[in-house]
């Protein structure tokens, strides 16, 4: 089975001096776009790439905890931040993963593999091959 996830946006005027939207289909909102956010920052509306950050975060904990359970492991909480660089005129950069989780049993050292491994197992990566994907993952 296949599932296909949709957003709509819409856009009025120039790059520099318009601005839009992006509607999820799921409903859980419509949020303000605009060229001086993405490009500047420090605008109260999403880009992109924040919209890509969540992606990557999301599908990075949801890969992670499969990746712990087939090793025996049940995490009690991850909490993972995406950092997603974009560069006007040349475009998305990389994006980091910053990991802190608490798993009862493990090491350091296996859990660096294993996130490791979700890194490059995580569909939203896979999509990103494109870009540099670093991790930094500590235990909590």
């Amino acid at each position: 089975m296949s599932v296909t996830s949709e957003a709509t946006s819409t856009w009025s005027g120039s790059l520099p001096e318009g601005s839009g939207s992006v509607t999820a289909a799921s409903g859980i909102g419509t949020f303000p776009i605009n060229w001086k956010a993405r490009s500047e920052g420090g605008e109260p509306t999403t880009t992109p790439e924040e919209l890509i950050a969540a992606a990557h975060s999301s599908c990075f904990n949801m890969a992670l905890s499969n990746e712990l359970g087939q090793a025996g492991f049940t995490p009690e909480n991850v909490r993972t931040t995406a950092s997603v660089t974009f560069v006007p005129g040349t475009g998305i950069t990389g994006s980091h993963l910053n990991v802190s989780a608490s798993i009862p049993g493990i090491s350091a050292e296996k859990f660096d593999e294993i996130a490791n491994g979700a890194k490059a197992g995580c569909p939203v990566s896979q999509a990103l091959a494109g870009v540099d994907i670093t991790i930094e993952a500590t235990l909590a």
